[in-house]
């Protein structure tokens, strides 16, 4: 009898691992301007600091593992269960909520119209999008296609160099610089603020079901654009790897 606990809370905690890998690659759909950047190199190979490769390559195999046995399983059941539009609403709520990250790190790069815009952004849509569920702000051309932001790319604005490239169990393909900023975009993400223990009759799985909905509706985008970098490559841990840093390179360049 004790088994079946122990199972569920066994793939609970696999799919809460995935937290921090999606969270890393929040910022992945590209907007039309990053994405041009990239395509102009489509075969290029970027030129990577990569001394760690041997324990990177072992990750990198390791990740395969966890993504095709576990993450997949999840996504597909979940795709099948949740209708589109559902899965659509809720990527735009959980994103609407990320609002923090976007707007502090517009402003520490004294991107400070852009910050606004995020502002005005998250108004709109948590108004007239129904709490984030409609990206209302896309029929305001100002607001339409305003380009992520976040910590890391804010330390690369700031001169930080990027570091070795690193690939870390489950979180996948980063670099040290990202990773330093992952930390402080986690905590300005207000699904890890615990906010709902100020609720009455608050109970702790809220909170777990909230970081676990944002995780599981986010993996379907995310294996299809690792699996896109994958396909048709002679070696995938190369393509991932400069596919990976030449976004990033572009991001930081927007």
């Amino acid at each position: 009898m004790k088994a079946v606990p122990f199972k569920f809370g066994f793939w609970l905690s696999l799919v809460l691992l995935a937290a921090p890998f999606v969270h890393a690659q929040q910022n992945l759909p590209l907007d039309s301007t990053t994405k041009d950047a990239i395509d102009e190199d489509e075969y290029a190979v970027a030129k990577v600091y990569d001394p760690l490769e041997p324990f990177n390559r072992a990750m990198f195999k390791f990740n395969n593992g966890v993504y095709d046995y576990v993450f997949r399983p999840v996504s597909w059941s979940y795709v099948k269960v949740t209708p589109s539009k559902v899965r659509e609403g809720l990527g735009n709520f959980f994103a609407n909520l990320r609002f923090p990250i976007r707007f502090v790190s517009s402003a520490l790069q004294g991107k400070f119209n852009r910050a606004g815009l995020e502002a005005e952004k998250f108004v709109v849509n948590t108004l007239a999008g129904l709490g984030g569920f409609i990206r209302a702000s896309d029929g305001v051309p100002s607001l339409a296609d305003v380009p992520s932001e976040d910590l890391g790319q804010t330390f690369g604005v700031w001169g930080i160099h990027k570091g070795p490239y690193l690939v870390l169990p489950v979180l996948g393909p980063g670099s040290a610089r990202d990773t330093a900023g992952l930390v402080g975009d986690y905590f300005m993400n207000p699904t890890h603020w615990n906010q709902l223990q100020h609720v009455d009759g608050y109970h702790w799985w809220w909170d777990t079901a909230l970081q676990t909905t944002d995780t599981v509706n986010s993996l379907p985008g995310l294996l299809k654009l690792y699996d896109d970098e994958k396909k048709a490559a002679l070696d995938p841990y190369v393509s991932v790897r400069s596919a990976y840093i030449q976004y990033r390179d572009a991001a930081v360049q927007r």
